[in-house]
């Protein structure tokens, strides 16, 4: 059976407001031997308070949403280390719902994050839901971008993100300087999305500035569905001998890579260098260990939710910022170095 807060006032021998000012932290009007006792029943009957309930009467739930695009990828999982242990550290709790990149289904969960009051949401945007987020906006709701910007509110809206136009020179400066100037990218199509979008730029412009023609073979777009990376790769590489290095823009996309690879009997990096983005646990235990572009992930949480956290308790509106970060190149044997 639930434990109520008159459970608890009733066997302190106290009053509910009482017992709910200890609960806030509210002992001008209390004694030390009151709060302790109040403190002991409520340790004793191991009793919580309903956030839900609170927030009715106090206008906040201390609750935060997050709705990300792809639970199934390994990056995500960091960044929620990040952004649950700065939430418990301030008093919150964490609502976690994933998009899978349905632009309808992330609207939904918006939504049902609004209806239940959550103080504020930390999302990883699709790309066609402007007109909610413009909503959002305009009515001051606390609101942060992760990993991705809004396009077209990106002035408008706080976001954390990576700097992806500079993780992806990186990986070509390392191909570059171990011998490697044949390099094809593998990217989603970018769709809207910030971060497909920049490091197909970032890849771009490396090659440019290292006197390689760039040419519509250079970069191999594919749809962003299970299964697709690895038949680009497979018809790739029966036209194209002479590549001499892939720069895979996914983790994702790189299992798919190394996948089809295994099975057209290519060796990394004997036959072809591999840098992949993202460092994850299982990067280093592959045969060989993957090269990857690191984005900090922990960081990227801890510093979505603080600032988050600052949103919902600022008094005064403030001009949203965008906090860019910087990647790592990590240099493993994959790449042929």
């Amino acid at each position: 059976m639930k434990v109520t807060i008159q459970d608890v006032a009733k066997k302190a021998g106290v009053s509910i407001s009482t017992v709910s000012r200890v609960l806030n932290g509210n002992y001008t009007q209390t004694t030390k031997e009151t709060k302790e006792r109040v403190q002991q029943v409520i340790s004793e009957l191991n009793y919580y308070p309903n956030p839900m309930a609170r927030g009715l009467k106090q206008m906040e739930t201390k609750i935060i949403g997050i709705v990300l695009s792809n639970l199934r990828n390994p990056f995500w999982s960091m960044v929620l280390e990040g952004v649950e242990d700065t939430c418990r550290k301030s008093g919150y709790s964490l609502m976690i719902c994933n998009s899978n990149e349905d632009a309808s289904r992330e609207a939904e969960l918006i939504k049902g994050f609004k209806n239940r009051q959550v103080d504020g949401i930390i999302v990883n945007p699709t790309s066609k839901n402007n007109k909610l987020f413009k909503e959002m906006i305009e009515k001051h709701y606390p609101l942060i971008a992760i990993n991705r910007l809004i396009e077209g509110l990106d002035v408008e809206v706080d976001s954390v993100i990576v700097d992806n136009i500079k993780g992806a020179k990186l990986a070509v400066n390392h191909f570059v300087q171990t011998g490697k100037r044949n390099i094809v990218a593998f990217a989603y199509e970018p769709q809207g999305v910030s971060t497909w979008r920049d490091r197909i730029i970032g890849f771009k412009e490396a090659l440019s500035e290292h006197g390689i023609k760039v040419h519509d073979r250079s970069v191999i777009e594919v749809e962003n569905k299970t299964g697709k990376v690895k038949k680009a790769v497979t018809e790739y590489f029966r036209t194209n001998n002479s590549t001499e290095a892939i720069f895979s823009t996914n983790n994702m996309m790189s299992l798919e890579i190394l996948e089809s690879l295994k099975e057209l009997n290519i060796k990394i990096p004997d036959d072809i260098a591999l840098i992949g983005y993202d460092e994850t646990d299982w990067s280093k235990h592959l045969n060989p260990p993957l090269t990857t572009i690191k984005q900090p992930a922990y960081e990227s949480g801890v510093i979505a939710a603080k600032n988050l956290i600052k949103k919902i308790n600022s008094k005064s509106k403030r001009k949203p910022k965008t906090v860019v970060l910087e990647p790592e190149l990590i240099v493993r044997e994959s790449s042929g170095s």
